[in-house]
């Protein structure tokens, strides 16, 4: 039984391309390097001394620099290719990372974080069309699948060692494994990918592309990720002020808490994706599933204060997670075909940058004015709004598909 269930989870991995592992290993490296954001919160108001609304506007910038570097990410796509973009972005993000230790005022760590982002994101949009160049059309779903396991595993690494560098080396020994990291990977994609490995030219345009702030069904499917990525993203900014404040955790505790997320989306997502992929369901329908399943998740920390519902909350996200990511990120990618991949990749970015300009924000003024019961009540509230947008967003799809306007493969 259990040779059989190790095949299967092999076989999960099999005939994708050496190029999208490579892609993966560098993404893996970027993640594990990225050990500051999680913490972000904890350092502004323990070794800053900001309030929560201080740090939530701070945090306003981190989304704001998410939105422009997504935007500037997708430009750059669209004229010089997602090879230089992924360059660029991991080798200046390495030095811009370092630096952001250094300000110490408000408006100076406001700047700063603004800097940071705009260049970190600019990856974003050009993995994603890497993505799209690098990976066979029949296996797109678990080649995004491969590439958020690298960035998971990354992140159940990250947190955990982040916490143990903080106890020995402080936070500024965090922002520099986290700078020599980031260009590091910028390094290993320039020694071991290329682009002449491509199986197609993601810049290439078809004669009548399609018109994206005129794809009506992409666009409400971009409000409803902004609503999805608002609710999750509680998950990275107030929910360790919750472990901390509430139940008392030290930040080695939430490290571990936080990488159980990752760790489990290692071992179980490759086979749930393989496993979801041979159902007959649409994309959506499992993007519906795990923004379900996110929800649940906030109304179960609701429910009790006892100490083990974060963990249970934490399985619950995590299997969201893992069913929601994938399958939007391959709807947002089959839409794109025809069009210019890099914007329309740059906007599926934006959707969650947004979730960082208003969700940490907001979240954090919420929790400073009403506390934590609220706060999660509006979460779930937001979820099942989020939901009913999905589930028009599939209604439009199946209508497009019966009038023979498009012809999309399992949206």
């Amino acid at each position: 039984m259990i040779r059989k269930l190790l095949r299967a989870y092999i076989g999960s991995f099999s005939d994708l391309r050496r190029e999208v592992w490579i892609l993966a290993f560098i993404t893996f490296i970027n993640r594990a390097g990225t050990m500051v954001i999680p913490f972000l919160s904890l350092y502004l108001t323990k070794n800053r001394g900001f309030t929560l609304e201080e740090v939530g506007w701070i945090l306003t910038f981190f989304g704001l620099g998410s939105v422009a570097g997504s935007w500037l990410g997708g430009k750059l796509v669209d004229s010089i290719g997602h090879y230089k973009t992924m360059a660029g972005s991991l080798l200046l993000s390495g030095l811009f990372f370092v630096l952001l230790q250094f300000p110490v005022s408000f408006w100076g760590i406001c700047a700063g974080i603004f800097v940071v982002m705009t260049i970190a994101d600019a990856f974003r949009p050009a993995v994603f069309v890497a993505i799209s160049a690098y990976s066979k059309p029949e296996n797109r779903t678990r080649s995004i699948t491969l590439i958020r396991l690298a960035i998971n595993l990354g992140f159940s690494t990250g947190p955990a060692v982040g916490g143990l560098i903080i106890s020995g080396a402080g936070y500024s020994g965090l922002f520099w494994v986290d700078g020599i990291t980031c260009a590091l990977a910028g390094i290993l994609l320039l020694k071991m990918l290329h682009p002449k490995k491509a199986l197609e030219n993601p810049k290439e345009i078809a004669l009548n592309p399609k018109l994206m702030m005129k794809d009506k069904p992409y666009l409400i499917f971009i409000g409803a990720m902004i609503l999805f990525g608002f609710v999750f993203l509680q998950y990275f900014s107030t929910m360790p002020l919750y472990y901390a404040r509430v139940h008392f955790l030290s930040e080695f505790q939430i490290g571990i808490l936080m990488g159980l997320n990752g760790f489990l989306i290692f071992l179980l997502e490759m086979p749930l994706i393989k496993y979801l992929e041979s159902r007959v369901r649409s994309t959506l329908f499992h993007v519906i599933t795990g923004t379900i399943l996110i929800g649940i998740s906030f109304v179960l920390i609701n429910l009790t204060g006892w100490v083990g519902i974060l963990v249970v909350a934490m399985l619950f996200l995590t299997l969201g997670e893992m069913i929601a990511f994938p399958f939007s990120n391959s709807f947002a990618l089959k839409r794109a075909e025809g069009g210019k991949q890099g914007s329309y990749m740059a906007l599926y970015s934006i959707a969650f940058s947004m979730g960082h300009i208003f969700g940490h924000n907001s979240g954090m003024q919420l929790i400073g004015k009403f506390g934590y019961d609220l706060t999660w009540n509006v979460m779930i509230v937001l979820s099942a709004i989020s939901c009913a947008l999905l589930v028009y967003v599939l209604f439009l799809v199946k209508k497009e598909k019966e009038a023979g306007a498009v012809n999309y493969y399992n949206t």
